[in-house]
């Protein structure tokens, strides 16, 4: 027992030392690579050494080495749930509810009527508790993956519908007048300013959707689900003590949220390379 306590204490110093080495060194690509992953494989380690230290029972915290075995040996269970959870649920209402959300700030920007009625409706839609809606949705539209389809569509929609026509406010009113000047008309100035003004603020809305779909997408799975999904497995699991399981569910939906996050990034990138702050993260 005191072997794994000493273990888990070597590993933290020597983490920490070479973290430190790393952070006085130019700022580069291997940097900004090797200061997370260090970080994360010492707190994996510490993780393995203090359950196996203090006997933790796995009800309570099983081990890393547990999670991966599990993980590994549930990879048919675990594709099911991703594809139904992440693709089915959470990919098909990021993608309405976004959509959505972009075409009504458009309609909101050109009849401004609508900014007066709509966005006060939106403020208070968004401030609904998702365990609320959640049941009230998955009877609606039964308990496949269309109701968390329509969870994830309300949970992105306003956040999404607030950056969006905060994005199309951003262009000022020289570049505007500009406009105006070449004879421009609605929404050519749309197309070719506002729009690309814009992006900033709408791959922002993007990227706080990306966490919001996952999640309300796997918690409407316990309101209600076919037998496959990473909310149904999370729930199940607990109620069998299968703790292994749930922290497997867990690391796939990390993964997942990682991955799509980091997708969204890639794309505001390659898209408004001209900001300033894509322009830093390069330099």
């Amino acid at each position: 027992m005191m072997i794994w306590l000493a273990a888990g204490l070597l590993i933290w110093a020597a983490g920490w030392r070479l973290n430190n080495a790393l952070s006085e060194r130019p700022t580069d690509d291997f940097t900004r690579f090797a200061i997370p992953a260090i970080f994360g494989v010492t707190i994996i380690a510490i993780w393995e050494c203090l359950v196996r230290g203090l006997d933790i029972s796995p009800v309570l915290l099983p081990a890393p080495s547990q999670i991966a075995l599990t993980f590994a040996g549930s990879l048919n269970i675990l594709w099911q749930d991703f594809v139904q959870t992440a693709i089915k649920g959470a990919l098909t209402g990021y993608a309405i509810g976004c959509g959505a959300a972009i075409l009504i700030s458009i309609a909101i920007d050109r009849f401004p009527f609508l900014q007066r009625g709509l966005l006060p409706v939106g403020n208070f839609v968004a401030a609904l508790p998702i365990i609320g809606i959640a049941p009230i949705l998955v009877m609606w539209f039964g308990f496949d993956w269309h109701s968390k389809a329509a969870v994830v569509v309300v949970m992105v929609f306003f956040p999404m519908l607030v950056n969006t026509v905060q994005g199309l406010r951003e262009s000022d009113a020289l570049q505007r007048d500009l406009m105006r000047t070449y004879a421009a008309s609605y929404w050519q100035t749309l197309f070719y300013l506002r729009l690309p003004a814009a992006m900033p603020f709408i791959f922002n809305g993007l990227k706080i959707a990306t966490t919001l779909a996952l999640i309300g997408a796997i918690v409407a799975e316990f309101f209600g689900s076919p037998i496959r999904g990473m909310g149904f497995r999370i729930s199940t699991s607990v109620g069998q003590l299968s703790m292994d399981l749930v922290w497997a569910e867990i690391v796939v939906a990390s993964l997942a949220g990682s991955g799509f996050y980091g997708g969204v990034a890639l794309m505001e990138r390659s898209v408004t390379f001209w900001h300033p702050s894509q322009r830093s993260k390069a330099l």
